[in-house]
């Protein structure tokens, strides 16, 4: 028996769990309250995807007459061809065997229908991938052949990562939903609602808290609290996470509450550690950011004085409960980016909560999870990394940051560096000026194997406008040291932007053609500007020469629909930036002219054919800052003390010869300067912890010797940057 019961819904990841329930749980573990997790997305598709069910959803839609497509009708004349490898091919891409990939890798071991269309466009990506991942791409055009089958013959709402998405999509009023539930349960509502009754019976909680993220969560969470209060009427039920924290802040619908004994908004720590206390003492009636039905009417509670947690006492994420064995991990196209979502299990963490820029404003600035932030020490972030490495085997991090900082990502490297941790790790970041050469580097050296951060509209005017602090030139300068490093870059891309020009749509793309071209973005995706109720637009809408059309809100309220004063369809551009995106990501397409992803006539760009390139051909600056930290993460060098006699002057000389993985350097330094530095290097390393600045380097240095930037900026200096002496 356990206290409360946390549920992720079906469905969002299938390589890796949510983290909303796990960070609930390292919390509740702080105050003592006992906690059980499932995410009940992974445990229906195991289920959904096994021989033994999926033959009995065969035999359904031939029952219904639901067969009607070619498609169709081809895999179910094949359907024993699918049905006899499909928990081989699950056990595959749970990693449990390996030795299977040969086999999909041959011509005819997978039977193929319209997923695999597309593969002979695509088998050129496979030329740098290895078997394994090959043969994951190919498991996953069977799995989603196997979807098509379910969408098409039994369930035209499902998706992998999502279920009934269409439903908590802009849904400003609860008629459509509260409809849909009053249906019989679908064939996958049935696998849901069993396995979640299996899990009831098990844990007996006192309260359940559904955690849901997106759209494509809410169907599932409400059609499992109507199962719960239909078959344990006194069992109460809560629901927080990142839909009613931006979408059901103005909820009034009393119908809600049917399903619903509690909603709660923003951190939800605090919150259910409440609702924890009313459920064992009702005469407990404090509440934080929590909707309730009172005298049939829908309420807002904040009554308690208590505050939120700081960062620093949420406690470790625990993702115990989770099966975190049985993810899928799968490869829907041949793009290392993309892979990071849906490929490999991650353990998620946060840098800072909130975000530290806090202006762009398509953004949802007003709303806590943005506005508030605060950071974590970077000592604190290492020893829940440790934990979590102990925890669950694996040594790879996803930090779901809105926009991680520089500073706490410098911080966070050191101390990875220090604790001489072997760690994978990426984040989300903005291209801020901050991340500097030597810096993008560091990060390297600590694990960071990618960013994405946005670029939005590649215009300095929209940028300005969006607020990003950032220009397209910086942004050129940042990807090129982050690629430099071997760190991949992905890009979000915003079209239709308010008072956009299509010119500036066209200039935009040339202007993400060339950063492409010259490699220094690898990844991106281009979405349509879509206005919210919580952004600077969204409560200022006329000084961004917008007209937003408001409805009568009773459920959700997030997007809202408007009309731009431009009068331009931005739509219409949506194929020709997606599709001139995928060839830019597989290196093709650079040499046509833009037009040619377009169906309809555009303008020719403005932008100059080398304008990027031309960002880059900086000059270097020899300006740093006293306070920067001085770092060595090479290895001491072979010491060769040398003498060279010139016009009757004899030189006493140390050559100098470092090695790094890779390549080897000889320098050579007159032997006093040479003995310092020496001992220097001994002390830059980031396990002896002395955090030298440069200031204090140039004092220690002219202790002894005359003029430290003769000496720093000299040329055998300067050879040792690449291989490890940086200035962060």
């Amino acid at each position: 028996m356990k206290d409360l019961l946390l549920i992720t819904p079906p469905f969002t990841q299938l390589n890796t769990p949510y983290p909303a329930t796990a960070y609930l749980k390292g919390f509740l573990n702080t105050k003592g309250i006992s906690s059980f997790q499932m995410d009940l997305g992974i445990e229906v598709i195991l289920e959904l995807f096994s021989k033994k069910t999926f033959d009995i959803l065969f035999n359904t839609a031939a029952k219904n007459d639901a067969i009607v497509s070619e498609n169709a009708q081809r895999i179910y004349i094949l359907k024993d061809d699918y049905l006899t490898p499909l928990d081989a091919v699950i056990q595959f891409l749970q990693g449990k065997n390996q030795t299977l990939a040969r086999q999909i890798c041959t011509s005819n071991f997978l039977p193929r229908a319209s997923r695999f269309n597309q593969l002979d466009d695509m088998d050129w990506a496979f030329g740098e991938m290895g078997m394994q991942d090959k043969a994951k791409h190919l498991a996953t055009l069977y799995l989603e052949d196997l979807s098509d089958f379910i969408i098409e013959c039994i369930d035209p709402n499902f998706g992998f990562s999502r279920y009934a998405e269409r439903l908590g999509q802009s849904a400003n009023a609860f008629d459509e939903l509260y409809e849909q539930l009053q249906n019989a349960p679908t064939f996958i509502d049935e696998i849901t609602l069993t396995i979640l009754d299996q899990r009831l019976k098990k844990v007996q909680p006192k309260l359940v808290c559904f955690s849901v993220p997106f759209p494509g969560n809410l169907y599932a969470a409400f059609r499992c609290a109507q199962h719960i209060k239909a078959q344990y009427p006194n069992l109460k039920i809560a629901m927080g996470g990142g839909f009613p924290n931006t979408e059901l802040r103005s909820v009034t619908d009393q119908r809600v509450f049917e399903y619903f004994d509690f909603i709660t908004l923003d951190d939800g720590e605090l919150p259910i550690e409440l609702l924890n206390a009313h459920i064992q003492n009702p005469d407990l009636k404090a509440f934080k950011r929590t909707f309730l039905l009172e005298n049939n009417t829908v309420t807002y509670k904040n009554n308690t004085t208590q505050a939120d947690y700081k960062q620093q006492d949420l406690g470790t994420p625990d993702y115990g409960d989770l099966l975190l064995d049985d993810y899928i991990s799968v490869i829907e196209i041949a793009n290392p980016m993309h892979s990071l979502w849906s490929d490999g299990r991650w353990n998620k963490l946060t840098m800072a909560h909130g975000c530290y820029w806090g202006k762009c404003t398509f953004c949802d600035i007003s709303l806590d999870y943005i506005k508030i932030y605060e950071p974590i020490a970077a000592a604190l972030l290492v020893d829940r990394m440790e934990q979590l490495m102990a925890q669950t085997g694996e040594n790879g991090f996803h930090f779901v940051d809105e926009a991680a900082p520089p500073a706490l990502m410098k911080a966070l490297a050191l101390e990875i560096l220090k604790r001489k941790l072997t760690v994978t790790w990426w984040t989300n970041i903005r291209f801020e000026k901050n991340f500097t050469k030597d810096l993008c580097h560091l990060l390297k050296a600590s694990g960071c194997i990618a960013v994405s951060g946005g670029l939005e509209v590649a215009s300095d005017r929209l940028l300005k406008l969006i607020d990003k602090g950032v220009t397209v030139e910086q942004v050129a300068q940042v990807t090129r040291y982050f690629t430099e490093a071997d760190i991949m870059v992905h890009s979000y891309l915003m079209y239709g932007y308010p008072t956009q020009t299509v010119q500036e749509t066209v200039d935009s793309l040339e202007m993400v053609r060339q950063l492409f071209e010259l490699g220094i973005i690898q990844s991106g995706f281009w979405h349509q500007f879509a206005l919210t109720a919580h952004s600077p637009i969204g409560l200022n809408p006329s000084e961004y020469g917008i007209t937003p059309n408001y409805k009568t809100i009773s459920f959700a309220n997030n997007d809202v629909d408007f009309t731009d004063s431009t009068g331009i369809d931005h739509s219409q551009f949506s194929y020709g930036l997606k599709k001139s995106l995928f060839n830019f990501m597989h290196g093709i397409g650079f040499d046509l002219d833009l037009q040619e992803w377009f169906d309809f006539e555009i303008p020719q760009t403005t932008i100059a054919p080398f304008y990027i390139e031309d960002c880059l051909e900086t000059v270097t600056s020899f300006k740093i800052k006293p306070s920067a930290k001085i770092v060595w993460l090479g290895h001491q060098p072979i010491v060769n003390p040398i003498t060279k006699t010139k016009k009757g002057f004899t030189n006493e000389l140390l050559e100098l010869t470092f090695h790094d993985s890779t390549e080897t350097l000889q320098i050579t330094l007159n032997k006093a300067e040479g003995t310092w530095f020496l001992e220097q290097l001994k002390q830059l390393k980031p396990s002896e912890n002395k955090g030298f600045s440069l200031s204090a380097l140039k004092t220690d240095f002219e202790s002894q010797f005359e003029n430290f930037e003769l000496f720093w900026f000299s040329k055998p200096i300067l050879k040792l940057n690449d291989f490890g002496l940086l200035v962060v």
